[in-house]
């Protein structure tokens, strides 16, 4: 019952398609396509300033002090959901093209999301507090792991990622994040007071990512290369990556000994994956004729994990009654 409003009032659902069908009707191409690119890494720098504003210093040091949950959060996130990734990849290999085949590698390396992991994470009865520290950190983390990590595991197919890349990183993710730190004793509190607004922002920022994204690859022939075979295939791979997760996240909680409100936390924020994050370092990290094939597991994983949390959260609440 829950599963069907969940989707339809999230409007990041919205963004995504309207993003989506623009780059399959009407792509950014050639000297467009360039200034696409320039209006999406300069979205992508105001965004994470913006999130350096938002995200209070005090937040980050609570998470430091609890690292009995903190620390095995970040190691299942980065640790065992990367590899999870690298699996998925060489399986992926045997049916869907490679670069598409690659973006589970990526999904994998990325941070949790931090909005719907901490609503679910209390309409489960979860231990929110927690969650929303906790997404706060391992967003933070994210912003500097995700890069090298999908380097390192990537190997060759990742080989185009160099130092010029993990630069533009630097530039367009990290130092507009550390300015937005340092200033935020004295902006936080706008930004708290536009809160909505902030949030439109993002939603934004994602849509102009994903749109010059999947532009580059309608460019490169996107549709032909994807026939009902490899629509299923896709789908049930992901459906897999998700159920692993899951169900990986839950017994490694247990196996922590971690309270239960707690282990609701550890459950959301170790299975779902940021299409906020991973959107925008796609458009970084990628040449735009590839980024739209390395991020479509990514939108799909997206859409089910909100079709998936919903009444999983339900189930949860009802048994902690």
């Amino acid at each position: 019952m829950l599963a069907r409003p969940a989707i339809l009032s999230d409007p990041m659902i919205a963004v995504l398609v309207i993003a989506t069908a623009l780059a399959l009707f009407l792509p950014a191409t050639g000297e467009a396509r360039g200034a696409a690119q320039l209006v999406s890494n300069v979205a992508i720098f105001v965004l994470f300033l913006v999130n350096g504003m938002r995200i209070a210093r005090s937040e980050i040091a609570r998470g430091l002090v609890n690292w009995r949950y903190f620390v095995p959060l970040l190691a299942w996130i980065f640790g065992a959901m990367a590899l999870f990734g690298l699996g998925f990849m060489h399986l992926a290999d045997l049916a869907l093209p490679p670069l598409v085949a690659l973006g589970f590698l990526y999904f994998g390396c990325l941070p949790s999301t931090v909005q719907s992991a901490t609503s679910y994470t209390s309409l489960a009865g979860g231990n929110v507090a927690l969650s929303v520290v906790g997404a706060a950190l391992v967003n933070i983390v994210g912003v500097f792991v995700t890069a090298p990590l999908f380097a390192a595991l990537g190997g060759g197919a990742a080989a185009e990622i160099g130092y010029d890349t993990i630069a533009r990183i630097g530039v367009i993710l990290v130092l507009p994040f550390v300015i937005g730190q340092a200033v935020q004793g004295w902006t936080r509190r706008w930004i708290a007071e536009r809160k909505a607004r902030i949030a439109w922002l993002d939603r934004a920022v994602i849509g102009i990512a994903v749109y010059v994204a999947f532009s580059g690859a309608v460019e490169q022939g996107l549709a032909g290369l994807f026939g009902a075979g490899e629509w299923a295939a896709l789908l049930g791979l992901v459906v897999g990556f998700l159920a692993l997760a899951i169900a990986g996240a839950w017994l490694a909680g247990g196996a922590l000994g971690l309270a239960r409100a707690d282990r609701i936390a550890f459950l959301f924020a170790g299975s779902q994956k940021s299409v906020a994050i991973g959107a925008p370092m796609a458009a970084i990290l990628f040449a735009p004729e590839t980024a739209g094939f390395v991020i479509a597991p990514l939108l799909l994983y997206h859409l089910l994990q909100l079709v998936v949390a919903a009444p999983l959260a339900s189930r949860l609440a009802r048994a902690s009654r």
